[in-house]
């Protein structure tokens, strides 16, 4: 039986064996998924020496170091949106080769069409939150979008973002007045995913031109309560950079409507 899973710290929130595990029985693959607790300082260990997993997603705090870890190493291949966010999400090995991807940025824009109804086009685009979610967003977003401002509490995470075009940094106390002119906002922080998160803005801020797109998918966020109807959680982005990831591994072609019910029900459960 082969072994695939998702790797970060902490581990206990993540969805993603339902929706994998449920995949492979429908296509009668002989696989399973697992939430595999990697610390940040085993992070390396786990990437160059375990021999269990075939494949694995990479989450949360992985996914920018994950990428720098593999990059040095001489038989990885990598893959375009991957090199553009310099965050990655999903890692196969094959023959002695490590290849990786960003398929988060699929999964976004797919459900910012889907679930979001919304159009991109010329669309101004407040981001809060520059780590690994927050790259592929700015990643799938930038060629369509006439305007993208961001901000961040690190510096450091402002720093690794500056090769992006269109992207204006902002500080905390402009934001009310860059929301004023915006039509879509993205929450990339992990605000919301605890019980009891307020929302990460002054709800006061959400104005009626405003689309609000929250990566959180664990729950329902305040920020989406606040912005509804025209406001989605990022169970859909899971669901669709699960699928794409699917493929990677398996060459095979998802089953969205099992992945996607699986999901549904492990998220209703967990709420």
């Amino acid at each position: 039986m082969d072994k695939y899973g998702v790797i970060g710290w902490p581990i206990e929130h993540s969805l993603s064996p339902a929706m994998h595990n449920a995949a492979f029985k429908a296509l009668g693959i002989d696989a399973v998924y697992e939430k595999i607790p990697v610390k940040p300082e085993d992070l390396e260990d786990f990437l160059l020496n375990n021999r269990e997993c075939k494949g694995f997603n990479i989450t949360v705090p992985h996914k920018v170091r994950a990428k720098e870890i593999l990059d040095r190493y001489p038989e990885t291949i990598g893959s375009d949106y991957a090199d553009l966010c310099g965050a990655i999400n999903v890692v196969k090995k094959k023959d002695g080769k490590f290849e990786y991807a960003n398929t988060d940025v699929q999964g976004f824009l797919t459900s910012l069409e889907k679930d979001l109804k919304f159009d991109r086009k010329n669309s101004s685009v407040l981001l809060l939150g520059c780590g690994g979610a927050g790259r592929a967003v700015i990643a799938g977003l930038q060629e369509n979008c006439a305007e993208i401002y961001a901000y961040d509490e690190s510096k450091e995470a402002v720093e690794s973002c500056k090769n992006f075009s269109k992207i204006k940094f902002i500080s905390g106390k402009d934001i009310e007045q860059v929301i004023k002119k915006c039509n879509l906002l993205v929450n990339a922080t992990p605000v919301g995913m605890k019980k009891g998160d307020a929302s990460p803005i002054d709800k006061g801020l959400i104005h009626k031109n405003l689309f609000v797109y929250d990566v959180v998918y664990n729950r329902e966020t305040e920020l989406v309560k606040a912005a509804k109807p025209r406001s989605a959680g990022g169970l859909g982005m899971l669901l669709y950079q699960g699928a794409h990831a699917f493929e990677f591994w398996t060459g095979k072609k998802a089953p969205i409507d099992t992945m996607r019910k699986a999901l549904t029900s492990q998220n209703c459960n967990a709420l």
